[in-house]
């Protein structure tokens, strides 16, 4: 079977700076992986490279079996390769289904179109609620963004990734600022997203990371320092030593045995 994402022998430098070094990656159709790593390992840079804000210096990117390396981001998300961001990119001052139905005309290529028939905005409009629903954001549909809590913002920005139809999703830290006793919601809806659909998530909340993850990767200084389900991560003496530490260890055998 194709790999849904596959990232081969990936490097970046920004002169003498090598920030991402000779990065391997493959999730399959439906794959739910993790990736963890101290400050400064590269998880971001090596986001940004796969979707397209950055170029690699050598390497290759591949979606579905196809070479997306040369594409820019519009084209990796047309391609079905969504993300949501650290700190979220949503329009605060409009409604949440305002910045979904945004979501969609862009997808769609209609934002600049000021003449679309009723039925079709109409159309739009259907399938945003129907996003919405399914994160169970209807209540909020018609206050500015905003207006809401931070998690539920967070929410929001996944449904705006899931309204381009992605067939590969990318989290960047999507429990990031969430209070704790919110950050549930993040994981359940995540949890129960299209089980087709292939997804990557960079969390430092280890309850977060060993609850969602069938396969983690630990990044350290822009290379990959191991791979493994998430019980070799947790009995790793290496990973302990340069990631999680006896007490982070604790919290995640915790957060494992709670899921």
């Amino acid at each position: 079977m194709t790999a849904a994402l596959e990232v081969r022998g990936l490097n970046r430098s920004f002169g003498a700076l090598h920030v991402t070094r000779d990065v391997n990656l493959t999730m399959e159709v439906g794959a739910r992986h993790a990736l963890i790593g101290p400050n400064g390992a590269g998880k971001t840079t090596l986001i940004n490279l796969i979707t397209g804000v950055i170029r690699p210096s050598s390497g290759k990117v591949l979606l579905n079996g196809d070479d997306i390396t040369a594409f820019g981001q519009a084209q990796r998300a047309r391609r079905g390769l969504a993300r949501t961001f650290q700190i979220n990119q949503l329009f605060r001052g409009l409604s949440v289904l305002e910045n979904i139905c945004m979501a969609i005309g862009e997808r769609d290529g209609h934002n600049n179109n000021m003449w679309r028939s009723a039925g079709a905005k109409r159309v739009v409009i259907d399938e945003a609620l129907d996003h919405l629903d399914s994160l169970k954001l209807t209540d909020d549909a018609l206050k500015l963004v905003r207006e809401l809590p931070y998690g539920r913002q967070r929410l929001v920005e996944i449904a705006i990734a899931l309204a381009q139809r992605p067939r590969v999703l990318l989290l960047d830290e999507p429990a990031a600022g969430v209070p704790s006793s919110e950050s549930h919601l993040i994981l359940d809806v995540v949890a129960g997203l299209d089980p087709d659909i292939a997804i990557l998530i960079i969390e430092h909340d280890m309850d977060v990371v060993f609850r969602f993850a069938k396969a983690i990767t630990v990044l350290v200084q822009g290379a990959v320092f191991t791979e493994g389900t998430p019980d070799e991560i947790m009995a790793n003496e290496d990973v302990r030593a340069v990631y999680l530490g006896e007490e982070g260890h604790q919290a995640a055998v915790r957060g494992g045995r709670h899921g």
